[in-house]
């Protein structure tokens, strides 16, 4: 007599459920990983640009207790301070200033550490001292390198007969001279982030320009600075909203305070919203100015991205 076997059915739930388990962690998990950036990023990026957009509109003073709706009013009286324009070509002035020459000087000496030297390690890191150094010391040390009476800068131009400089009474010297502050911090920092993109340059490049008799220079420009075009945007881009930004160099410069000199001769964009926000404790007339100031970072960024895309295309 033959026996009927019944086999018992395989209960398929928990396969589906590892199954679902599996598929939610692979679509789900990543987006629980960017999550805590861009609940910091609405809680103290996107919140406070709202909130700054709304008290803009206010006469908004940390003196009074009442905050009267005044639309518009804060922008209007903007355009009319020329305060604001003389802050506005001060950072103008600076930022060309600093950020070409800083740029040309940093890809020239990346391309100096792109060398076979003896110490590489020494040298790529004494590169990155100026930018870890504070900024409030590095201040005072040029205000005393450009000090009218017995700063280290007029005793050399006094060598060559040329009379003693008041640096922080003019524009002109005073731009130059938070300019070169700004250079000597970041020139070196920039240098490591284009020698960063060197090193994903095939050496076989430079190998076959040698044997052809290119020189270094040549090299520089026909081979690096092609590789490297991405690199230079984005330094480019990041130097000129870091140079729009321009407030510790400025404020410590000469001891001159909020205003940036007696006559505001070296004032920026944002020592001027220092100034106004708490100075004055006006803050409705402060997020006025800083979203002006926000505005016009968005744009001066947004053509440099333009022109150097458009060069990276070429």
């Amino acid at each position: 007599m033959t026996q009927l076997v019944t086999e018992r059915p395989v209960d398929e739930r928990p396969s589906s459920r590892r199954g679902l388990l599996h598929r939610l962690d692979v679509k789900g998990s990543p987006y629980l990983y960017i999550a805590p950036f861009f609940l910091l990023f609405l809680a103290f990026g996107v919140f406070p640009l709202i909130f700054t957009a709304w008290v803009s509109m206010h006469e908004w003073s940390l003196l009074e207790e009442e905050h009267t709706w005044i639309g518009f009013g804060n922008y209007s009286a903007l355009w009319a301070d020329p305060a604001f324009w003389n802050a506005l070509w001060n950072t103008v002035s600076i930022w060309v200033l600093s950020t070409v020459p800083q740029l040309l000087m940093a890809l020239v000496l990346a391309h100096i550490l792109n060398q076979r030297l003896r110490g590489q390690t020494f040298w790529r890191m004494s590169a990155l001292i100026p930018n870890i150094t504070s900024v409030a010391a590095v201040a005072i040390i040029f205000s005393q390198l450009f000090g009218r009476d017995y700063g280290l800068i007029n005793w050399v131009l006094g060598l060559f007969g040329v009379d003693k400089v008041d640096w922080t009474a003019n524009s002109w010297s005073s731009h130059l001279a938070v300019s070169l502050m700004i250079i000597w911090r970041w020139t070196g920092y920039n240098a490591l982030i284009y020698l960063a993109a060197m090193q994903a340059v095939p050496k076989e490049l430079y190998d076959s320009a040698s044997l052809d008799g290119a020189s270094s220079f040549q090299q520089l420009r026909k081979i690096t600075v092609p590789a490297i075009r991405p690199t230079i945007i984005f330094t480019v881009i990041i130097s000129s909203i870091g140079g729009m930004q321009v407030l510790a160099e400025p404020l410590l410069f000469g001891g001159n305070g909020l205003t940036g000199g007696s006559d505001r001769q070296f004032q920026t964009l944002a020592l001027y919203l220092y100034e106004v926000a708490f100075g004055r404790f006006d803050f409705g007339y402060a997020s006025a100015s800083s979203w002006v100031m926000f505005l016009i970072i968005v744009i001066v960024a947004a053509i440099n991205f333009a022109l150097t895309s458009r060069l990276r295309r070429s």
